[in-house]
């Protein structure tokens, strides 16, 4: 294996808290991986992030049983007005909202949440699914009146993702309320996945590749957890989007949309022909696409960057009993 490439991508609009996606690639005899835990994530949570790059770049993927994937369209806690032309844009038939911005006043953050909602329905129209997204931002109370009030801006929501951060307090929401609960963080993060089931908190698991260690480590947890599944990105780049990109296609069944049409919430990507999709549909690649080389030197991080992400990426290949990449 190489030295790993660092970049720094830029966003469209500010997106969990960001601006800049940094990022690190390295590549092995199958191809290309990514390794992009978010910078406040120790070495041992980053540890699952490098099995997945190193599966993508050492050992391939599985199969997939299904050519094309579906996928909604994300929409960041902006105004109406730009909530409505990312769905008008995006030809998905889906599109997952974020609400319960961090940092703002709550009664404030809900009645803006409560006009996005309404603009993204009327750009979708009747025959839409809209879903919204907390981030675990609500207490108990708080997630029941706002996916009340919520539903009814939207004409019914498909489910509601994260609306609590613990496992007890989606599993209360849960029986206070008719929308279906999605768990993420309760999975992704959690030292007991399966807690989220034993508990009856969720109606839908959200599944991330990366953190989850990998496609074949996901496609374990979705049977482990028997629950329906949707698989979602955390803001990669297209070569680690093709991972999650795979893991829905290899995914025995898949009743949702996908959110993984995350490349267009990037201002720039590392390869030619970015995983848009068309349609609100993406085809599931077989193998990782190849980033330009141009690319990535136009989007290089700062030096600082680079000398972080490389100590990192030792420090996590260390903890795997992998052999460090060249300097």
């Amino acid at each position: 294996m190489g030295p790993a490439s660092v970049v720094a991508l830029p966003l469209r609009t500010r997106f969990r808290g960001i601006t800049t996606r940094e990022l690190a690639l390295v590549e092995g005899p199958a191809g290309w991986g990514e390794f992009c835990p978010f910078v406040e994530y120790d070495d041992a949570e980053a540890l699952a992030w490098w099995r997945c790059a190193r599966e993508a770049a050492y050992e391939g993927w599985p199969a997939p049983v299904r050519e094309q994937v579906e996928v909604n369209t994300t929409v960041p806690a902006v105004g109406p007005e730009h909530a409505h032309r990312i769905v008008a844009a995006s030809g998905a038939r889906t599109a997952k909202v974020k609400v319960a911005e961090k940092g703002q006043d709550a009664a404030r953050t809900l009645t803006d949440d409560l006009v996005r909602v309404e603009a993204v329905r009327d750009a979708l129209g009747a025959g839409g699914q809209v879903r919204v997204d907390a981030n675990g931002g609500w207490d108990v109370d708080g997630a029941v009146a706002a996916i009340r009030a919520l539903a009814r801006a939207a004409g019914g929501l498909e489910y509601v993702e994260q609306p609590c951060a613990s496992v007890d307090e989606l599993a209360a929401v849960r029986r206070r309320v008719d929308v279906p609960v999605a768990a993420d963080e309760s999975i992704r993060r959690a030292e007991d996945p399966l807690l989220v089931v034993r508990a009856e908190a969720a109606d839908v698991a959200v599944l991330k590749v990366a953190p989850l260690g990998g496609v074949r480590a996901a496609l374990r947890m979705a049977e482990e957890i028997g629950l329906p599944c949707v698989v979602s990105s955390a803001v990669e780049s297209s070569v680690g989007l093709a991972a999650g990109l795979a893991l829905a296609g290899a995914l025995p069944d898949l009743p949702y949309a996908c959110g993984l049409g995350t490349a267009d919430l990037l201002a720039a990507d590392v390869v030619t022909a970015p995983l848009h999709p068309v349609s609100g549909v993406l085809d599931v690649p077989r193998h990782p696409p190849v980033p330009d080389l141009e690319l990535l030197a136009r989007y290089d991080a700062d030096p600082d960057a680079r000398e972080w992400w490389t100590a990192r990426l030792r420090r996590v290949q260390a903890l795997a009993g992998a052999p460090a990449p060249p300097a």
